[in-house]
């Protein structure tokens, strides 16, 4: 794993974000460098420059809304627990830390009222709803009680159900359609262009945010249809940089800080001083 210099990243949160560049969301957090979807990585998200965090969530047992990815604890504690299945309060006995080092010992699965208490001002947060609809009126809550304005706000996901019975309720609200675009052995590209248009305005979606593998032919087409498109999950600044160009909104990546400092450094505005 490679250290960044904490100095210059720290400098770097002061830079505004100039014009038409993308927007480097952090996912799951800083979750190179810290524990995926727990506060210190949305945290060190933040300090690290990112404009916006991404954290996956889930309604537990007893209806509270937690952040992580998976529907169980298997892959970040070493106690198998079914989110769904488990009230809060046993979820939160848990230590997610422990796996990434001393430093994050201790460290529990956060609820999301923890994780929007790290969004600052100006600042936005792309909420994952891995689950399915039923989360929607919790969630819409948990806005309500955040205090953070309709700006701040994006919710994205796989799963087309959810997204509609989000803009059924709170329209005000950006949604994202989540897409993982596939090439077939035949060369051909999935899903097609009139598949993800009807989707998009089926849900009343905002925007598509889909893997690197989306064809450049597709991006014109929303373009041209109105909506913005988002890309997931690039860690390499050369290919964030050609992905912009391309037309990306925003550019989810693991290293928030590297990808700030290097975006900062190649910007034809500051000619990296």
């Amino acid at each position: 794993m490679r250290a960044f210099s904490a100095l210059p990243i720290l400098l770097l949160v002061c830079i505004p974000i100039n014009a038409g560049e993308a927007m480097i969301v952090a996912h799951r957090g800083a979750s190179r460098d810290a524990p995926e979807n727990t506060v210190p990585a949305f945290r060190l998200a933040w300090e690290q420059g990112a404009d916006a965090i991404e954290g996956d969530f889930h309604l537990t047992k007893d209806g509270q809304i937690v952040c992580i990815h998976d529907g169980n604890t298997k892959k970040v504690s070493n106690t198998n627990l079914v989110v769904r299945a488990t009230p809060l309060t046993e979820l939160r006995k848990l230590d997610v830390g422990a796996c990434r080092g001393e430093k994050f010992k201790g460290t529990a699965i956060p609820t999301i009222a923890e994780v929007f208490g790290t969004v600052p001002k100006g600042r936005k947060i792309y909420i994952e709803i891995k689950c399915g609809a039923e989360i929607i009126p919790a969630l819409l809550s948990e806005i309500d009680k955040s205090g953070l304005t309709k700006d701040q706000i994006v919710v994205i996901s796989f799963k087309e159900k959810v997204l509609r019975e989000l803009k059924a309720k709170a329209p005000q609200y950006k949604a994202y359609w989540l897409c993982s675009f596939k090439k077939q052995k035949t060369g051909k590209i999935t899903p097609p262009l009139e598949k993800v248009l009807s989707m998009l305005k089926l849900i009343q979606a905002d925007a598509l945010s889909s893997n690197t593998a989306v064809p450049h032919s597709l991006i014109e087409a929303l373009k041209q249809h109105g909506y913005e498109w988002h890309v997931w999950t690039v860690n390499d600044v050369k290919k964030a940089r050609k992905l912009q160009t391309l037309g990306a909104r925003s550019i989810t990546t693991d290293v928030p800080g590297h990808m700030r400092e290097r975006f900062v450094e190649q910007s034809p505005a500051g000619d990296g001083k």
